[in-house]
């Protein structure tokens, strides 16, 4: 993440970016689709392979990151008549992506739904739909990412600097005094 210092008005390099470390963790189409799956209830291998119609291998390595990962846990079952299988239920740190989801549901049915929303999330308690917001933690309401400042934080390691790279052949810099 490049973010700007306001005193110096000069972007910085932050070296652990939040974002680019959770990128790495989920940030791949299967593993999304695998998520969607188990936040709609769906716990079992076959089940998973049907509802994303993710390659079989693809699929297993898939969940073994997500285990390995702990956003999801195996569970033995055994069906009877059957030998022992893992079911895939999500941990709490699974559970807590759930806003990034449907903040990317709510994105794709605002500009690439043609038709509408193909799926409403609604309030249990009340069927009212289900709405994100921002707020700061003095309980404002932030419309937008303009409303937003970007703070060094108390984990914060700046990348380092990347030097300007010398000229190709052909282009001009600053030319060199000529000598009198």
């Amino acid at each position: 993440m490049t973010t700007y210092d306001s005193a110096m008005s000069v972007p910085f390099r932050v070296d652990n970016c939040s974002i680019e470390a959770t990128l790495r963790v989920v940030g791949e189409k299967w593993t999304l689709l695998v998520l969607r799956e188990a936040f709609g209830g769906v716990r079992r291998f076959a089940d998973m392979q049907a509802a994303t119609g993710a390659p079989r291998q693809v699929l297993s390595a898939r969940l073994t990151r997500l285990v390995e990962e702990d956003l999801m846990r195996k569970v033995p079952y055994r069906e009877p008549g059957q030998r022992q299988r893992d079911e895939y239920r999500l941990t709490q740190k699974g559970i807590d992506l759930y806003p990034i989801m449907v903040a990317l549901m709510h994105w794709g049915d605002r500009y690439l739904a043609d038709d509408g929303a193909p799926v409403l999330l609604t309030h249990r308690g009340c069927g009212a739909d289900v709405e994100q917001y921002f707020r700061c933690a003095d309980g404002h309401e932030v419309g937008s990412a303009r409303e937003i400042t970007p703070l060094p934080g108390p984990g914060l390691r700046l990348a380092p600097r990347v030097p300007d790279p010398a000229p190709e052949a052909g282009e001009c810099r600053a030319r060199e005094p000529r000598p009198a």
